[in-house]
């Protein structure tokens, strides 16, 4: 039977990270997104934080290979990170080909599903480790 291990309490994984980091890209793409509104030079940040997110939904899915790893997690979470790279892929080609009608829609559900994939991550993690410290 496989054993499933799990962080020690209080610690971050690199799949946490990941998720973070990704979170915070997303973030800073509504960022400079409103930002666009008002000033024609928030382009060029757009479009780096476009390329940083995109990097971070990569890093995403190797989070989530390296912590599924047989034997030492389910693998799950790399369903959630291969669907959200493929949302990535998405929603660049929809910022490329400048269709905003479907782009903003599409990246506010990212930001929310990503804060989502965060929090189940971070809550996940303390559940196991409140159930581990009570058996």
């Amino acid at each position: 039977m496989a054993e499933q291990t799990t962080a020690a309490p209080g610690r971050f994984t690199f799949l946490h990270v990941a998720i973070a980091l990704q979170t915070l890209a997303l973030l800073f793409q509504a960022v400079t997104a409103g930002l666009l509104l008002s000033s024609s030079h928030s382009e060029v940040l757009h479009s780096v934080g476009a390329r940083v997110m995109y990097g971070a939904s990569m890093l995403y899915v190797l989070a989530a290979i390296l912590a599924w790893r047989p034997g030492g997690g389910a693998p799950r979470p790399i369903l959630y990170a291969s669907g959200f790279l493929a949302l990535a892929s998405v929603q660049v080609v929809l910022g490329i080909a400048h269709i905003p009608a479907l782009h903003v829609p599409l990246g506010v559900l990212m930001f929310g599903l990503s804060v989502l994939a965060l929090v189940r991550a971070v809550s996940g993690a303390s559940d196991v480790n409140r159930m581990r410290r009570t058996t």
